[in-house]
């Protein structure tokens, strides 16, 4: 903190009056037409310009600051982007797609869009969406250049922060896996380093926000081009690379060192390339934290514009995990044991492919080809021990590849949007598991107390899913009612059935209606469905494939909401929903739906299921957003639900993300001389938890290094609720063509404890070498004289992280 105050009086001494540049490209947001001649205007200046014969503008000599820029053009509504900072460091890149004023129904997007007539929002997608911009992401307090913390600001978001702060995202009571990730166009199955195969989910985020100009929330009414979506899809847009000169900026924080490097190749080409690299395991070293992750994550994005209707990005995004565990200074022999038996966590993944846009007739078509792969290795030891293959309780390699191909035809013609399109991918899946799940335990005279369970293949499997949809958009009623329609099917050469298109037949409808200039009244239903996941498809017993019969998941939404506008820089909406699930995994082992799987490193779905479990999630939530027009922004949103699920008795028990309340705010404050200081809170409430099964753990903790959950009691418990208050202040300084933000983030400010899963464990001995016994002698094999140790794990830690950020 003294460094930060100190660097604030000394480096003005070197600063002095700089400007910056914005520049950027407009376009028709229907047909992706270059607009000639729009107006783009510094709001509250006297600084503006119009658009050239290729749609793109350019701003010079702007004095350094945060600005709105607003574009205007007649025929269209008025666009306006805010809190766009101006530096002498980075060019401002801004892309803008202008709606049609008229006979249009156009996508309500906070970032971007304001209604200033009685013009109807898109009807694809008319409530449930939030946006975010570029500089929302980067100055989020606590959020680390973390998109997945980041949004938890949103209304409906909650993440699994009860079990080591994981970036799980939960929208709207539905699991993480629920959720699909498409980076300009190209879907990216993972978003997180240390994910949980099957549950999508990890402990901090791999995109780097220097690419994304904005993100786009939808957890409802998706637009039916997207495939597997059952809670939300999340759409990246990265902006292009500076086409002037060679720029970039380099970021080093208390976790992490980040280099990202752009600029032109030629005059139609760009380029951006980042690398960042990890150095968390100091930091929770540091902080006395048990876990050690380390990572390397990378990323590139190239386009290239062939001729004025053709242009080519090239995306790739990657990344390499190791994950392990150290033992606190401040620890007992019993949490120092908890620790040892955790598995080691390896992996690695990467997503890289090619879009083509082609502008046609009153349109334009999208052509995606993308391959992504996953690779995952876990292992763990009985009783912490690292030498003899016969100590292993879980070794596992499994590898998950996907190539893919979407295509897209969108057109808009006398009033009418329609699209429609077609996608396809060869699945490669190898999974290598051994994994011991319940130890045989005999006692002293040999008979069978517990039989054993181990899962012990090695399979490979590939098959061909394959997809087509449809969607039509208009607006009726002298533009006051928006209706939107659209129809998807889903296949796959694996599944019994899943060569049946009506089998997935899923349609939306979604209306909106204008009640005045300022309120809009919106409502959506749709069916959407979910192929099982690999795990689960790919389990073998006797080389046979168990899951074959595994039906698509299935939910059913039904969102009410409405939207008031009171001025452009103001947002205010209230939705309720709720979400009928059917062909849901349940495991035949355990008897419970795999929505209460999914919070821990590692893996699930490795065991026989039965999509027969059904489930339902509801609630209401509220939403109010304050852009930045003068100096201050702020967000607050409220959201109740219920997220309840059925295992194989049918019997409806909180499922896993059931937290009932969620809250969060965000404050920011812009201060003269270049200071801006911001506050976010979060609440949820408290997560739902199973105790143990005291003697079934006895019999299994030697061995396994868990406790046992009592299931005929799943989730009958509750931690408690979590909050947490982040704050963050930021100091830049402007030099000739560079800039230098420090920044100060301080992470749970008021170290509030974070409510964690109890954990079992056997007592140990006073010189740490064994485990204690009640009668004094070595344990036994049925765990019989062994002292049950239960200990709580709500430990709260303040993480501050002091940075900074040169641009050049």
């Amino acid at each position: 903190m003294r460094l930060l105050f100190l660097l604030a009086f000394i480096l003005p001494a070197f600063a002095w009056a700089q400007t910056g540049i914005i520049t950027g490209t407009i376009r028709d947001r229907n047909t992706q037409e270059p607009l000639i001649g729009v107006s783009v205007q510094l709001v509250g200046t006297q600084q503006g310009t119009v658009s050239n014969e290729n749609g793109a503008f350019r701003l010079d000599n702007i004095p350094v600051g945060s600005y709105t820029v607003q574009s205007t053009y007649i025929g269209y509504q008025p666009l306006s982007k805010y809190n766009i900072n101006v530096t002498a460091g980075n060019v401002q890149i801004l892309n803008f797609e202008l709606a049609p004023a008229t006979s249009e129904l156009q996508q309500v997007e906070v970032v971007a869009n304001r209604r200033q007539s009685a013009a109807v929002a898109d009807l694809i997608t008319p409530l449930s969406v939030q946006s975010l911009s570029s500089e929302e992401i980067r100055s989020n307090p606590g959020g680390n250049f973390d998109i997945s913390k980041v949004v938890q600001v949103l209304p409906g978001v909650a993440t699994n922060g009860t079990s080591g702060g994981r970036n799980d995202l939960i929208i709207r009571g539905g699991a993480p896996s629920e959720n699909v990730y498409y980076l300009d166009g190209i879907e990216i199955p993972l978003i997180n380093h240390f994910t949980t195969q099957g549950s999508a989910g990890g402990a901090t985020g791999i995109l780097n926000v220097s690419f994304i100009e904005d993100l786009k929330v939808s957890s409802s009414a998706f637009d039916a081009r997207y495939d597997n979506a059952l809670s939300s899809v999340f759409e990246f847009r990265q902006r292009y690379g500076n086409p002037e000169r060679f720029s970039g900026n380099v970021r080093l924080s208390g976790s992490e060192f980040a280099t990202t490097l752009e600029g032109p190749i030629g005059e139609k080409t760009t380029y951006l390339v980042s690398a960042r690299r990890s150095y968390l395991q100091f930091l929770f070293k540091l902080l006395d934290l048990p876990i050690r992750p380390n990572y390397w994550d990378f990323q590139y994005k190239v386009d290239h514009k062939i001729d004025e209707k053709t242009s080519l990005s090239f995306i790739g995004v990657g990344a390499i995990d190791e994950f392990s565990f150290g033992v606190p200074r401040e620890s007992t022999p019993e949490s120092e044991y908890i620790l040892r038996s955790i598995p080691y966590n390896n992996q690695w993944n990467y997503t890289t492919g090619v879009a083509v846009k082609r502008l046609v007739s009153d349109g334009y078509v999208n052509l995606a080809l993308s391959r992504n792969a996953f690779n995952i290795d876990l292992e763990k030891t009985e009783a912490a021990e690292t030498e003899g293959e016969q100590r292993l309780t879980l070794k596992s390699t499994s590898r998950e590849t996907e190539n893919k191909l979407r295509l897209d035809v969108n057109k808009y013609k006398n009033g009418l949007k329609y699209a429609y399109g077609v996608s396809g991918q060869y699945v490669q899946f190898t999974n290598d598991i051994f994994s011991l799940v319940r130890n045989e335990v005999r006692d002293e005279a040999g008979n069978l107390v517990q039989p054993g369970i181990t899962v012990n293949y090695d399979g490979k499997l590939d098959f061909f899913r394959y997809g087509a949809f449809g969607q039509v958009s208009r607006s009726v009623l002298d533009n006051k009612l928006g209706l939107s329609l659209g129809l998807r099917t889903d296949m796959n050469s694996f599944t019994e059935e899943g060569r049946n298109p009506f089998k997935t037949l899923s349609p939306r409808l979604a209306v909106s209606y204008l009640l005045s200039d300022k309120w809009t009244l919106n409502a959506s239903s749709g069916i959407y469905y979910k192929l099982p996941t690999y795990t689960v498809l790919g389990y073998q017993e006797d080389g046979a494939y168990l899951n074959k019969k595994a039906d698509y998941i299935r939910t059913i939404h039904y969102v009410l909401g409405t939207e008031f506008l009171p001025r452009q820089d103001l947002r205010f909406t209230l939705e309720a929903f709720y979400k009928d699930y059917g062909n849901y995994p349940v495991s035949l082992r355990d008897g419970i739906s795999l929505a209460n799987q999914g919070g821990d490193f590692g893996s699930i779905g490795n065991e026989v299921v039965r999509t027969s479990g059904k489930g339902r999630a509801y609630g209401a939530e509220f939403y109010l957003q304050k852009k930045l027009t003068g100096t201050v922004f702020s967000v607050l949103s409220y959201t109740y639900v219920v997220s309840e699920f059925a295992g194989s008795d049918g019997r409806y028990v909180s499922s896993a993300w059931d937290y009932r309340h969620l809250v969060s705010g965000l404050l920011g404050k812009k201060l003269p001389r270049n200071w801006e200081f911001g506050l976010k809170y979060r609440y949820a409430g408290g997560a739902p938890s199973t105790p143990f099964d005291l003697e079934a753990s006895q019999l299994n903790y030697a061995s396994l290094g868990v406790g046992i959950l009592d299931y005929t009691r799943l989730n009958t418990d509750r931690l408690q609720p979590f909050s947490q208050l982040d704050v963050r202040i930021d100091k830049k300084w402007n030099f000739n063509r560079v800039t230098l933000d420090l920044f100060l983030d301080v992470a749970n400010v008021l170290a509030s404890n974070t409510p964690g899963f109890d954990r079992y464990t056997f007592q140990r001995n006073e010189d740490n070498t064994g485990f204690a016994t009640t009668d004094g002698g070595t344990l036994r094999n049925d765990g019989s004289n062994a002292i049950p140790v239960i200990l709580e794990n709500n430990d709260g830690n303040l993480v501050p992280t002091l940075g900074f950020i040169v641009e050049f």
